[in-house]
């Protein structure tokens, strides 16, 4: 199952499930899986992907999910962003019942606290690198006085301030998903969510992108919680959870 994309503007009706959508204050888990598991229904027979998933999410936090492919960590990363709802179990995001919301507090949830990173970058490829971080920022329904500033602060936090107006085409494997980065921290969220964010590149661009995931957690205060099959980046996690056929062990 594929990481998904969405796009598409906040509207006003999606910002009147604010007032209905208050997290609890000075919680230290950020996220909490409580017994979940995801069944998939393939002609007549059931396809169990996850089998009672437990895990938490602390504040300020890099936490990698390691597997091989099939392992069922993608279907896991949908489920903890909302993109997918679990068969069984709960998912408390900032103290609410992430799991119980409705498709619309979900997208609100989303676009406003959670960014997301995936594999093939998913950049736009007539758009600079400045144009790509700004759409995020449009996307979000950010007062457009602060797409300036933020964008430029975003691509500077990156490493890229020198090429903020270069194309992806233009760019590096590397820079193009440094590029991802910045567009996804730009609304400042509180999650990101990142889908095998190294598996494109070689083990030297790998260690420059946790790097600058290591920086932005210091200095935007987000918890990462990132896909990997690659054993030479999980010294930097704070903690990993291998995942095999749908569990921990």
């Amino acid at each position: 199952m594929a990481f998904q994309q969405e796009t598409g503007p906040i509207d006003d009706t999606e910002q009147q499930l604010t007032s209905q959508l208050q997290p609890s204050e000075g919680n230290r888990n950020l996220l909490a899986v409580n017994g979940v598991e995801r069944i998939f229904q393939t002609g007549g027979t059931q396809l169990h992907v996850l089998k009672g998933i437990q895990m938490e999410l602390q504040e300020r936090q890099l936490v990698m999910l390691r597997g091989r492919s099939g392992s069922g960590k993608t279907t896991l990363l949908n489920c903890l962003g909302g993109l997918d709802t679990p068969s069984k179990g709960e998912i408390i995001f900032n103290g609410l019942p992430f799991h119980q919301m409705s498709d619309d507090e979900r997208t609100l949830i989303r676009r406003k606290d959670m960014g997301f990173i995936f594999q093939a970058f998913a950049l736009m490829p007539l758009l600079s690198a400045w144009e790509n971080v700004e759409l995020s920022l449009r996307m979000a329904g950010t007062a457009r006085s602060l797409w300036k500033e933020r964008v430029a602060h975003c691509l500077e936090l990156v490493g890229l301030e020198k090429r903020m107006h270069h194309r992806p085409f233009e760019l590096s494997g590397g820079e193009q998903q440094r590029v991802a980065i910045a567009k996804a921290i730009a609304h400042k969220p509180m999650l990101l969510l990142a889908d095998e964010p190294t598996a494109e590149l070689d083990t030297a661009m790998s260690a420059q992108i946790m790097a600058v995931f290591q920086n932005i957690i210091r200095t935007e205060q987000v918890t990462i919680c990132m896909t990997t099959h690659d054993p030479t980046i999980l010294e930097v996690a704070d903690h990993v959870y291998e995942m095999v056929d749908g569990k921990f062990i």
